[in-house]
């Protein structure tokens, strides 16, 4: 992406008469073709075509299950709340003009960036969607879709139409998050010059409204979908589907929501990372200059990359998150209420949407509790910010743990077992639990105030090397005790599910498995208001970098010094959940899978041996996979980063009136090698991820066949899933830890401790931040993601296996 050529040569005059002012980067304003068209029409009779698309909504939901209109009344109603939040964000000032100046320049990058990433990312789900097509048109289908007369081209469409509405809604939710971002974050920055607690307000409502807009979307989308194929279907009439068979067709949506969060990830993650390290390693090492300073030429595109990397990906990563989790429990719950022939099984189907609609609503109450203090001085003593975020996720915590319980009892209460209700109860509370102790022991390790991070500060003391060892040791001990609370919420949740009374045909208990998906949704009970914390981390940053560029006074800088390092600690607590919800998603997407292809290939498919080598082949391919994909996406960063690196020192030379604010540093330059560099490097380990599963499982399908063993690919690729997903959640674990306790301990030695900033102690911590940027920020984001994938793509493509 290029910007306009007023980027260098703004007419503001030299930097020593006007040394407060950005350069204009303002180019024509961005409005997409959908806004402007929506815009051209006459509110009137736009307002009516709203109502209209309401009444169908809801004459469609009424017709399929009255669950159905509850869930789409609180998804409107929070979108309501939405739009509330964003008009008192956005009537905040946005502070003196350069302020603005420096904001519209982030949004210009951000947006920019933006329309040329989603633009390749809808040509090659375009290209995947035709594949999809393809394979459908000539696979087999189950014996349930025989009896229900669902031909291979009508399942083949279904599929393809639920991929490309999923992806479509991810894409949109990426977008909320930028678009939010970019306009809140000078607000966060005005606000700090009169109180912390107003600014962090500002910054929680924002973050708050594209969580809402996020979540509220993933829900609706799949209730939309849902009662749409209920209803076109003819679902339980006479010789159609059973709706316990209905949930297997929204797999499509779950895997283009999982195709957009991955490239989306990673082109957010290589663009903001690759731009920082550049910033940081010739800025503050080499020219011993503050962060976020004007002078840096590469500034711009640093706080560009936190909106694109930080918010888009995020929106997209947690939406994808949602939808896989909802998804998969709706398809556990179906397979086992048609086990124990439950009369009405659609309270165990549409459970998971309940539980999404009423976290809408708890979290919202959560994120309105967070208020503004009347005493707006900047000189009062600044609240510990993250004190009154966990005020805030501690109300979220209790109304949740209320709320699953009235929804266990309303939906899942049935006479073949009275009190199984009581048991999937308890099963909700483990993952909640889960959830609190995730983000605890996530916070324990990456917050200042903790020995953890303050004991790898005190090793930068001792120089670069010292600062590396103590960061990857932090890193590999931080995976313990998140496996060990997962491990033990995966045995609690299943032995309640197992002990809840529901039997199939033969006696047997069956609850296990749902109990496991009850757990994950209780871990994600709060997703909205996690997801608030974290957009909230780089508004803050970005509100940082305002300040810094616009060189405000010393005491708006340490507020948002504050806010900043808070963030990361929100970032890096809101990662360690979106791991464990995905090492329990990936969970229930296996355990689908193996149902998928039991019902395709007419026989059990209950269990994996390792024993037999190509199996073990499959995991040790899976276990490879995880490894590569991270060292192409850290090498895609230290690639680009090193082109970035060469620009700034290229303009520091050639012009070194830079320094003195003689000369106005080439801002777009960086943020154009960024933006390219960052769309061709996120190509490779993408396709990796896409490719491989299918590759390899159609290659062990063909030497099943010639070895008698037409189930062999379906084994390969499920020991391969399993190893893939026990590797990568303990390399994410790693890499975002570690990752983020390196940035805490540099933010530590700023606050003055060890030597403070400037200091030999300080230039190895950005050293250690440095390297541990792309592990936090790129490759162990991108790995959960890459984990729900390979479970979606898994289950997409069974056929293909056998």
């Amino acid at each position: 992406m290029m910007m306009d050529d007023d980027v260098e040569g703004g007419n503001l005059g030299p930097y020593q008469d006007r040394p407060r002012t950005f350069p204009n980067m303002r180019s024509k304003p961005y409005t997409p073709f959908i806004v402007r068209v929506l815009m051209g029409i006459n509110v009137r009779v736009l307002f009516i075509f709203l109502l209209l698309g309401l009444g169908a909504i809801f004459y469609i939901g009424a017709s399929t299950s009255p669950i159905i209109v509850f869930v789409f009344a609180i998804c409107i109603i929070s979108f309501l709340l939405s739009i509330y939040l964003t008009k008192w964000v956005l009537s905040k000032d946005e502070g003196p003009p350069e302020m603005a100046q420096v904001s519209d320049a982030i949004r210009d990058g951000a947006e920019g960036f933006f329309r040329t990433q989603y633009g390749t990312i809808s040509k090659m789900a375009m290209l995947l969607a035709m594949v999809i097509l393809c394979i459908y048109l000539f696979r087999t289908t189950t014996p349930q879709q025989e009896s229900s007369g669902l031909g291979r081209s009508t399942i083949a469409y279904i599929t393809v139409a639920s991929f490309l509405l999923g992806a479509l809604c991810s894409g949109i939710a990426g977008y909320v998050g930028m678009w939010v971002s970019v306009r809140a974050n000078v607000r966060v920055s005005s606000a700090a010059r009169r109180s912390a607690r107003e600014a962090l307000q500002v910054a929680v409502r924002a973050g708050g409204f594209s969580a809402i807009v996020v979540v509220g979307m993933a829900v609706i989308g799949i209730a939309i979908l849902y009662a749409a194929f209920y209803v076109w279907l003819g679902v339980d009439s006479p010789g159609s589907m059973k709706v316990t068979d209905l949930p297997l067709l929204l797999v499509g949506y779950g895997f283009g929501a999982s195709f957009v969060a991955l490239f989306a990830q990673l082109g957010g993650g290589i663009y903001t990372k690759a731009a920082d390290v550049g910033a940081d390693l010739v800025g503050k090492v080499e020219q011993g200059i503050p962060e976020d300073d004007p002078r840096n030429p590469a500034v711009i595109a640093d706080l560009v990359g936190d909106n694109v990397g930080d918010c888009a990906a995020r929106g997209a990563d947690l939406f994808e998150s949602i939808a896989a989790e909802i998804i998969s429990a709706m398809i556990l719950g179906g397979t086992m209420a048609q086990r124990c022939k439950i009369e009405d099984p659609s309270g165990f189907i549409l459970f998971p949407l309940v539980i999404h609609s009423f976290d809408l609503v708890i979290s919202s109450i959560g994120i309105l509790s967070i208020r503004s203090t009347r005493d707006s001085s900047v000189k009062s003593p600044i609240e510990d910010p993250m004190a009154i975020l966990q005020k805030g996720y501690s109300v979220t915590i209790v109304l949740a743990v209320l709320t699953f319980g009235v929804s266990t009892r309303w939906m899942l209460y049935t006479e073949q077992a009275p009190s199984a209700w009581f048991n999937f109860a308890l099963c909700g509370l483990v993952g909640i639990i889960t959830a609190y102790v995730f983000v605890w022991i996530t916070k324990y390790y990456t917050d200042y105030k903790h020995e953890p991070v303050r004991t790898l500060a005190h090793a930068s003391s001792t120089g670069h090397g010292t600062n590396i060892i103590a960061g990857v040791s932090l890193g590999l001990e931080s995976t313990a005790l998140p496996v060990l609370v997962i491990s033990i919420s995966i045995v609690s949740a299943f032995w309640l599910g197992h002990t809840s009374g529901l039997v199939d045909e033969a006696g047997k208990p069956t609850g296990g498995l749902f109990g496991t998906a009850v757990a994950t949704m209780g871990m994600l009970s709060t997703a909205a208001y996690v997801l608030t914390m974290d957009m909230f981390g780089p508004i803050a940053d970005n509100a940082g970098g305002i300040v810094e560029m616009s060189q405000q006074p010393e005491s708006v800088r340490e507020i948002t010094d504050v806010l900043d390092a808070v963030g990361n600690t929100t970032k890096a607590t809101t990662k360690g959940f979106a791991i464990g919800s995905a090492a329990l998603a990936s969970f229930l997407l296996f355990s689908a899978y193996m149902d998928e292809v039991a019902a395709f290939a007419h026989e059990p498919f209950k269990q994996v041996d390792i024993a037999i080598p190509e199996v073990f082949i499959g995991g040790l391919l899976g276990s490879m996979l995880i490894f590569l994909f991270s060292a192409w996406a850290c090498s895609a960063v230290g690639r680009t980063a090193q082109e970035v690196v060469t620009e700034v020192r290229r303009q520091f030379i050639e012009r070194p009136g830079i320094m003195d604010y003689k000369e106005k540093p080439d801002y777009g330059r960086c943020v154009s090698i960024v933006a390219s560099a960052s769309l061709k490097e996120m190509i490779k380990p993408g396709a990796l991820a896409i490719i491989s599963p299918i590759v390899i499982g159609f290659l062990f399908r063909i030497l099943g066949y010639y070895t008698g063993d037409p189930l062999l690919g379906a084994k390969v690729v499920a020991s391969m899933l399993m190893f893939g997903t026990v590797s990568g959640i303990l390399m994410a674990l790693f890499l975002n830890t570690a990752g983020g306790a390196w940035d805490n301990a540099k933010k530590y030695i700023e606050t003055g401790a060890l030597g403070g900033k400037g200091s030999d102690c300080h230039k190895a911590a950005v050293t250690g931040d440095t390297v541990g940027d792309p592990f936090k920020d790129t490759a162990g984001p991108s790995l959960h993601v890459l984990i729900k994938m390979l479970a979606t793509i898994t289950l997409v493509m069974a056929p293909v296996f056998l």
